[in-house]
């Protein structure tokens, strides 16, 4: 997210980060994804090595993509298939239904401000998480702007 929450904006990402997209690539591949159907036409096809899965209630099931009424129903889906850890990819609807279940967050805070911007992730209280990682990553050739990458842990949970 760029530095006021942004995500997208008519329905694409703003920039053009290689290392967020590796680090997507890694913490995704073999796990559930699930996102929105606005997000899933933004992407245009199903991510290889994960199962797919779109909430939606008027998009059905199509070659390589799940789909699911709501987000409970797209978690207790993953969940009954043996999954253990399911991963929200968005939109600014999904994450805002997510936030409340989510257990854990991986961010990429994006060092830049995007004016044309209309989907954002929804504020949270960092009070209710723990930080348990975070790298910088710099401007270059392949990232338009540095970034930091962190992990969040809800507290209060076992384990």
């Amino acid at each position: 997210m760029g530095k006021q929450r942004e995500i997208g904006a008519d329905n694409t990402l703003m920039w053009r980060l290689s290392n967020d997209l590796k680090l997507f690539k890694n913490l995704t591949m073999g796990h559930t994804i699930v996102m929105g159907r606005k997000t899933f036409e933004s992407i245009g096809k199903a991510l290889p090595g994960r199962v797919n899965m779109v909430v939606s209630s008027t998009m059905s099931a199509a070659e390589d993509i799940l789909s699911a009424i709501n987000l409970n129903d797209a978690i207790e889906m993953a969940r009954n298939s043996g999954e253990t850890e399911v991963f929200i990819i968005g939109g600014g609807q999904i994450y805002s239904y997510a936030l409340e279940l989510a257990d854990k967050l991986y961010i990429s805070f994006v060092d830049g401000s995007f004016e044309h911007a209309d989907t954002f992730f929804p504020d949270f209280d960092l009070n209710e998480w723990r930080e348990t990682e975070s790298k910088k990553y710099p401007k270059d050739e392949k990232n338009e702007y540095d970034f930091v990458f962190k992990v969040f842990e809800r507290k209060g949970l076992l384990g």
